[in-house]
């Protein structure tokens, strides 16, 4: 096998890299670079290439702030400057053949994150058959910032160009354009129930997995405008897309950043709108314009917009502890935040949180805040969208990190280095500890790879008479109905 594999693409030849039986090509643009006349506008076609692209190293990419310095150490990042960061990267076995296509989107809040962190590296994909991206997009303002004019969900509009990249190339790199997975986790999770949504983006991927994500986050235009006006405001600027280009990029990232810390300390909906419920800080998300996104995701979901597609949907079991546990936020919570969050999540009081209590036999009450963000943000909304799409599988996360004394959980991402069946990556090693179980890797890994072939990732459908889900630990297991009595709590609430 030739050490430098070149593939003939649409806009010229790449040469990418052979190493342990993998071909790997990095790097690739899919799209011109966002900048200049490009910026805040739908993404245009890459320049062509006369000579080979050197596609054996990371592209650029999305401009974004530095992570909090208390989850630097468990959440992987990487930042690599340049403008021409609308690149994707793949991991092959061979350059024949016709083998599944997944192609992922990473996550970050809608403001950080890159297809180029080391533990997304897709060579065990590869290994076991399949054809892996990874892609970037734009992140911020500048993917999601919208006052009403121009075009919006440039970010997903980026999505959707690597998808149709993939769908015109991804033959010449031994892949099926007739059997994508697109798969994401966090806001590229959310990114992939906008996708199921979105008439732009109909045929271009056959199956979907969200990974601790929902079809419930969106903005509506008022919301998105009252973002947009505060940014602005912190900015010096008007509130248009022109006014707001003009600032240098390090003093929009530094607004965005002020941004989310707003977010969390004055969490008003006269702000923030209903992103204010968000706990997590959102204030760039999906924008419900009327055309590209004509309705909620979930709405779209459950009226059909994506009834050909086949869907996995799932949770860890502690999403919340990750945003919680590393700041040591979960040990300042008492029980009047408590009860203030059930409130704002309209719950029945006292009985919901009597209910929790008992299920959580010597919880605290930040243990108990953390149940209550997890299923607000995350199980529930998955389990709805299982309900909304027939046929959808459902399952959960439940290893619990060692971490932070044991108290990091199961927490939201946990699962990422078991699907990747990247174990060995130093990136997550604070997150996984001295010996993650392999077995549990080998489960998920090869879940994934079964549903992305076949849409069977091993175990029955989700289905409101029969609601079954994976969960996956050291032992996996089929489960029925777990946590009956929590989850008839949020009906009609969520």
């Amino acid at each position: 096998m030739s050490t430098e594999p070149v593939v003939t693409t649409a806009h010229g030849d790449v040469r990418g890299l052979a190493a342990e039986g993998v071909l790997a090509f990095k790097g690739i643009p899919y799209a011109a670079p966002p900048v200049g006349p490009n910026r805040f506008q739908p993404p245009q076609p890459p320049q062509p290439w006369a000579t080979p692209l050197d596609a054996t190293e990371y592209g650029p990419t999305a401009p974004q702030a530095p992570l909090d310095p208390a989850l630097a150490g468990v959440i992987p990042k990487v930042v690599r400057p340049g403008d021409d960061y609308l690149n994707l990267n793949v991991w092959t076995p061979d350059l024949a053949g016709d083998r599944p296509v997944m192609v992922y989107i990473h996550g970050g809040s809608f403001t950080s994150g890159s297809g180029s962190i080391p533990g997304y590296n897709g060579a065990r994909f590869a290994r076991d058959g399949v054809v892996l991206v990874t892609i970037n997009y734009r992140l911020g303002a500048d993917g999601f910032l919208w006052f009403g004019e121009g075009t919006p969900n440039l970010g997903l509009l980026d999505q959707i160009a690597a998808l149709t990249w993939v769908r015109d190339n991804v033959a010449g790199f031994g892949g099926d354009p007739g059997n994508v997975t697109v798969f994401g986790e966090s806001a590229g999770a959310m990114s992939v129930c906008a996708l199921l949504a979105m008439p732009a983006a109909e045929g271009l991927f056959h199956r979907a997995i969200a990974e601790s994500g929902s079809a419930h986050i969106s903005l509506s235009p008022d919301n998105a405008a009252l973002i947009g006006k505060r940014l602005a405001h912190k900015l010096g600027v008007e509130p248009t897309r022109e006014a707001v280009a003009a600032v240098p990029t390090d003093l929009l990232i530094a607004a965005q950043t002020e941004l989310d810390h707003e977010m969390v300390t004055k969490p008003l909906k006269s702000l923030w709108g209903e992103a204010a419920l968000n706990v997590v800080p959102l204030p760039f998300e999906p924008v419900v314009d009327g055309e590209l996104l004509p309705a909620a995701p979930i709405t779209r979901i459950a009226e059909g917009a994506s009834a050909g597609v086949q869907v996995m949907i799932g949770t860890t079991a502690e999403e919340a502890r990750l945003f919680l546990v590393p700041t040591g936020a979960i040990s300042k919570i008492n029980n009047l935040i408590l009860d203030g969050a059930a409130v704002r999540y309209r719950l029945p009081m006292p009985h919901a949180l009597r209910q929790y209590r008992a299920d959580r036999h010597g919880a605290t009450a930040g243990d108990l805040f953390s149940a209550l963000v997890t299923d607000y943000l995350f199980w529930i909304p998955a389990l709805r969208l299982a309900e909304a799409h027939p046929g959808a599988h459902v399952y959960e996360f439940a290893w619990r990190s060692p971490a932070y004394d044991n108290t990091l959980g199961a927490c939201h991402i946990a699962e990422l280095p078991y699907v990747f069946d990247n174990l060995d990556e130093p990136g997550f090693a604070t997150l996984l500890g001295d010996n993650p179980p392999q077995k549990l890797a080998d489960a998920m890994h090869r879940a994934w790879i079964d549903f992305a072939t076949t849409g069977d990732p091993g175990w029955p459908a989700y289905s409101p008479e029969h609601r079954v889900a994976m969960r996956f630990d050291v032992d996996s297991a089929t489960t029925v109905d777990e946590r009956a009595a929590e989850r008839v709590l949020w009906d009609g609430l969520r």
